[in-house]
């Protein structure tokens, strides 16, 4: 019996992943909240450090930046933030394999949780078919982030506490207040104050990504 849905293995395989041990993959995709006996904790931490490689790597070979610009972008495209992004660019969250409790609970959207499942299957990926293998994916899925101006400036939620530490006002405050849509496309409602500044509201797919933009259009509208 197929260790993987007709479905996961045609994303898996269109997306770049080779897949060969069914069961390797299967494991990459199961989350904790599932009970069972393997899920992707030990692939992801393979995954982390084989992502943190090819990246550290074209950073070096196209860049005569100083150790810190270096190390300021690698933090930036390896973070748990921009793995997320990744991952749903790609559309993994339908993929993974979680409890009805994990999903129902917004897991499927979690930065935490896709973050650890794109780095889950890279480690499938290179346990399976080698570095290069690997290298060549990394350098696909994150080619845009890598050729971009991601880590090249602070993220917005660091500028505002910045700003708002620099003009002697207390520390912005974040809140949830909408969430609407199907689990699968659930879309979330942010809104960032600074008590006795203002506050303004922002939407996205996840709950940190809408923190990200409400900070921004705060800074933009009050810094």
């Amino acid at each position: 019996m197929s260790e993987l849905s007709p479905n996961t293995r045609s994303w898996l395989e269109a997306t770049g992943f080779a897949i060969g041990e069914e069961a390797l993959w299967h494991t990459a995709m199961t989350h904790g909240s599932t009970g069972e006996k393997r899920d992707y904790q030990r692939l992801e931490f393979l995954g982390d450090r084989v992502l943190g490689l090819v990246i550290a790597d074209w950073l070096y070979d196209r860049s005569n930046a100083p150790e810190g610009r270096l190390s300021q972008r690698l933090n930036a495209l390896v973070s748990r933030e921009m793995c997320a992004e990744i991952a749903r660019k790609i559309g993994l969250p339908p993929h993974i394999r979680i409890s009805k409790q994990a999903q129902d609970d917004g897991g499927r959207d979690s930065d935490n949780i896709l973050g650890d499942v794109i780095e889950a299957l890279l480690g499938a990926q290179f346990q399976e078919n080698g570095f290069e293998a690997a290298r060549v994916l990394i350098h696909r899925l994150w080619r845009e982030a890598l050729e971009g101006d991601a880590g090249t400036a602070k993220h917005p939620k660091s500028a505002l506490q910045e700003w708002a530490a620099g003009n002697q006002r207390r520390p912005p405050e974040y809140s949830l207040v909408g969430r609407s849509g199907p689990d699968h496309a659930a879309r979330f409602t942010v809104k960032v104050e600074v008590p006795n500044v203002g506050a303004v509201e922002a939407t996205a797919s996840s709950k940190q990504e809408a923190e990200k933009h409400a900070a921004k259009a705060f800074m933009e509208k009050f810094g």
